[in-house]
């Protein structure tokens, strides 16, 4: 990712959120946002697919919402486009991938870039795709957590802003994993929401694979 900077701005940061599924990300969102001071709003909700709870809490929360489903475009390159464009109409500051199961095409990154947040059930580089809880305990790691991450063109690549470790128990190899999994979307939604506001309110500057508040100087050297 190339070197970035993006400035706080001076009204509530706007933040479009991407759901696939039960939204509880979304929900902690939702509720950070109540407070004025977290300094970010959340203008828009957009879906891969519909009906689903994730939609539900944003219309009873009263916030706009798309659906774009994959299936009603003749190529993925022309859902990109779409979802680019259904985003865009909002004017995000930031992009959040809240449960999002899509990989997000070339088109959407490069009008988004460095502002999309996403986040991943293991501490990366470590486990990343789509199985990460598994594979860490597959691997017998003793400490596992989640990543908050600006996403790239790779999957799970990005540059990472903030982790949050959570303890692997014996008892989690017995139950495949769920209760793990539980631990660490419950430590993830504070960590997205300490994020995201952190960098509405604040800025941020890339420099190669680091994240930095818009206040570090940009000479800072990232080797």
């Amino acid at each position: 990712m190339p070197h970035l900077d993006f400035s706080a701005p001076e009204r509530p940061a706007r933040l479009v959120v991407l759901v696939s599924g039960s939204g509880t990300n979304l929900q902690a969102l939702i509720e950070a946002c109540a407070d004025p001071a977290y300094g970010a709003r959340i203008v828009a909700v957009g879906a891969d697919r519909d009906s689903i709870t994730g939609l539900d809490r944003a219309e009873r929360a009263g916030l706009p919402t798309f659906v774009l489903r994959v299936k009603d475009f003749p190529e993925r390159t022309d859902w990109d486009a779409a979802l680019t464009g259904a985003t865009a109409e909002y004017a995000p500051d930031l992009v959040v991938t809240a449960g999002f199961m899509k990989i997000l095409g070339g088109g959407f990154m490069r009008r988004f870039e460095g502002r999309i947040v996403n986040t991943h059930p293991a501490l990366l580089p470590a486990f990343p795709g789509a199985h990460g809880v598994r594979d860490a305990l597959a691997y017998g790691v003793k400490v596992t957590g989640c990543t908050v991450h600006l996403v790239d063109e790779g999957v799970d690549t990005g540059p990472i802003i903030a982790q949050g470790v959570v303890e692997v128990t014996d008892a989690d190899h017995e139950d495949g994993g769920e209760a793990l999994h539980e631990r660490i979307k419950a430590v993830e939604r504070g960590l997205l929401v300490e994020a995201v506001g952190r960098l509405a309110r604040e800025g941020h500057r890339v420099r190669g694979r680091r994240v930095l508040p818009l206040s570090t100087p940009p000479s800072l050297p990232t080797s």
